[in-house]
């Protein structure tokens, strides 16, 4: 008895060893798959009328159109049209919530995809912003808001809203950062508009952890996804196409 237990723990201790591996990972990388017409052949009938009750659920939610684009956006770092339309949007929404902040930031990290010149749809925007994420408002002293800007700079650069600008260096450190032309006056105190996720020191933003006088909505309406389709819609109502455009708001020397 003793000596097949003895094999048995033998032959364990064997496929254990067999199973280590001398390899390392070295890097991971990810990427979109584009899931279009190209999988649509051969058609399974039987599939397609499964889906379909879904489909039709799905298409009335995001096919329609919220607003209209004048050119393509995208975004990229250090600054981009996409990431200069979005904290705009923020600004421009606040006064819904009673607020008037002097600046906005949204991240880069928090776009998922580009916009197209044309007819935008909540699908698109669903595409642009399609986390949780609430607007939020609070304070940070000058102080606090110069610790942010170097914080961008480090990052290579996020989305700021008009009225902010920010040199940086080649090796992501803080030159000069100036709001609407004025330096920052480290005992004043400004408001701020962003998403929560940000409020609460992500993506490496640690000085928003220091605001106060923080206003975070939690209903579904507060989401960014529907604060930005919101502005498309109104926008769309006074029959205006939204545009937006690289100015010099975030260099790097």
């Amino acid at each position: 008895m003793k000596k097949y237990l003895f094999l048995a723990g033998c032959s364990i201790f064997f496929m254990l060893s067999a199973c280590t591996t001398h390899y390392k990972l070295t890097d991971v990388s990810r990427t979109r798959i584009l899931v279009d017409r190209t999988y649509e052949s051969p058609v399974d009938a039987k599939a397609m009328a499964f889906l379909a009750p879904y489909k039709e659920k799905v298409d009335s939610f995001m096919s329609p159109v919220v607003g209209n684009c004048a050119h393509d956006m995208s975004v990229s770092r250090p600054e981009s049209t996409l990431s200069n339309l979005l904290p705009d949007v923020f600004i421009f929404m606040s006064k819904n919530y009673g607020e008037r902040p002097q600046f906005a930031v949204y991240n880069m990290g928090g776009i998922r995809a580009g916009l197209s010149k044309g007819p935008v749809t909540f699908g698109d925007v669903l595409d642009v912003a399609p986390f949780d994420n609430k607007i939020t408002f609070l304070t940070l002293t000058g102080e606090k808001v110069t610790e942010l800007f170097q914080q961008i700079a480090k990052r290579g650069g996020e989305g700021v809203s008009e009225g902010v600008k920010l040199v940086i260096s080649k090796d992501g450190n803080l030159i000069s950062a100036t709001l609407y032309g004025k330096e920052i006056d480290p005992k004043a105190e400004y408001r701020v508009v962003t998403i929560d996720y940000l409020a609460e020191g992500n993506d490496g933003l640690t000085a928003f952890k220091s605001g106060t006088n923080i206003k975070s909505p939690a209903d579904e309406k507060d989401n960014a996804r529907n604060v930005i389709a919101n502005f498309f819609r109104e926008k769309r109502a006074k029959g205006q196409t939204v545009s937006s455009k690289v100015e010099g708001r975030i260099t790097i020397q």
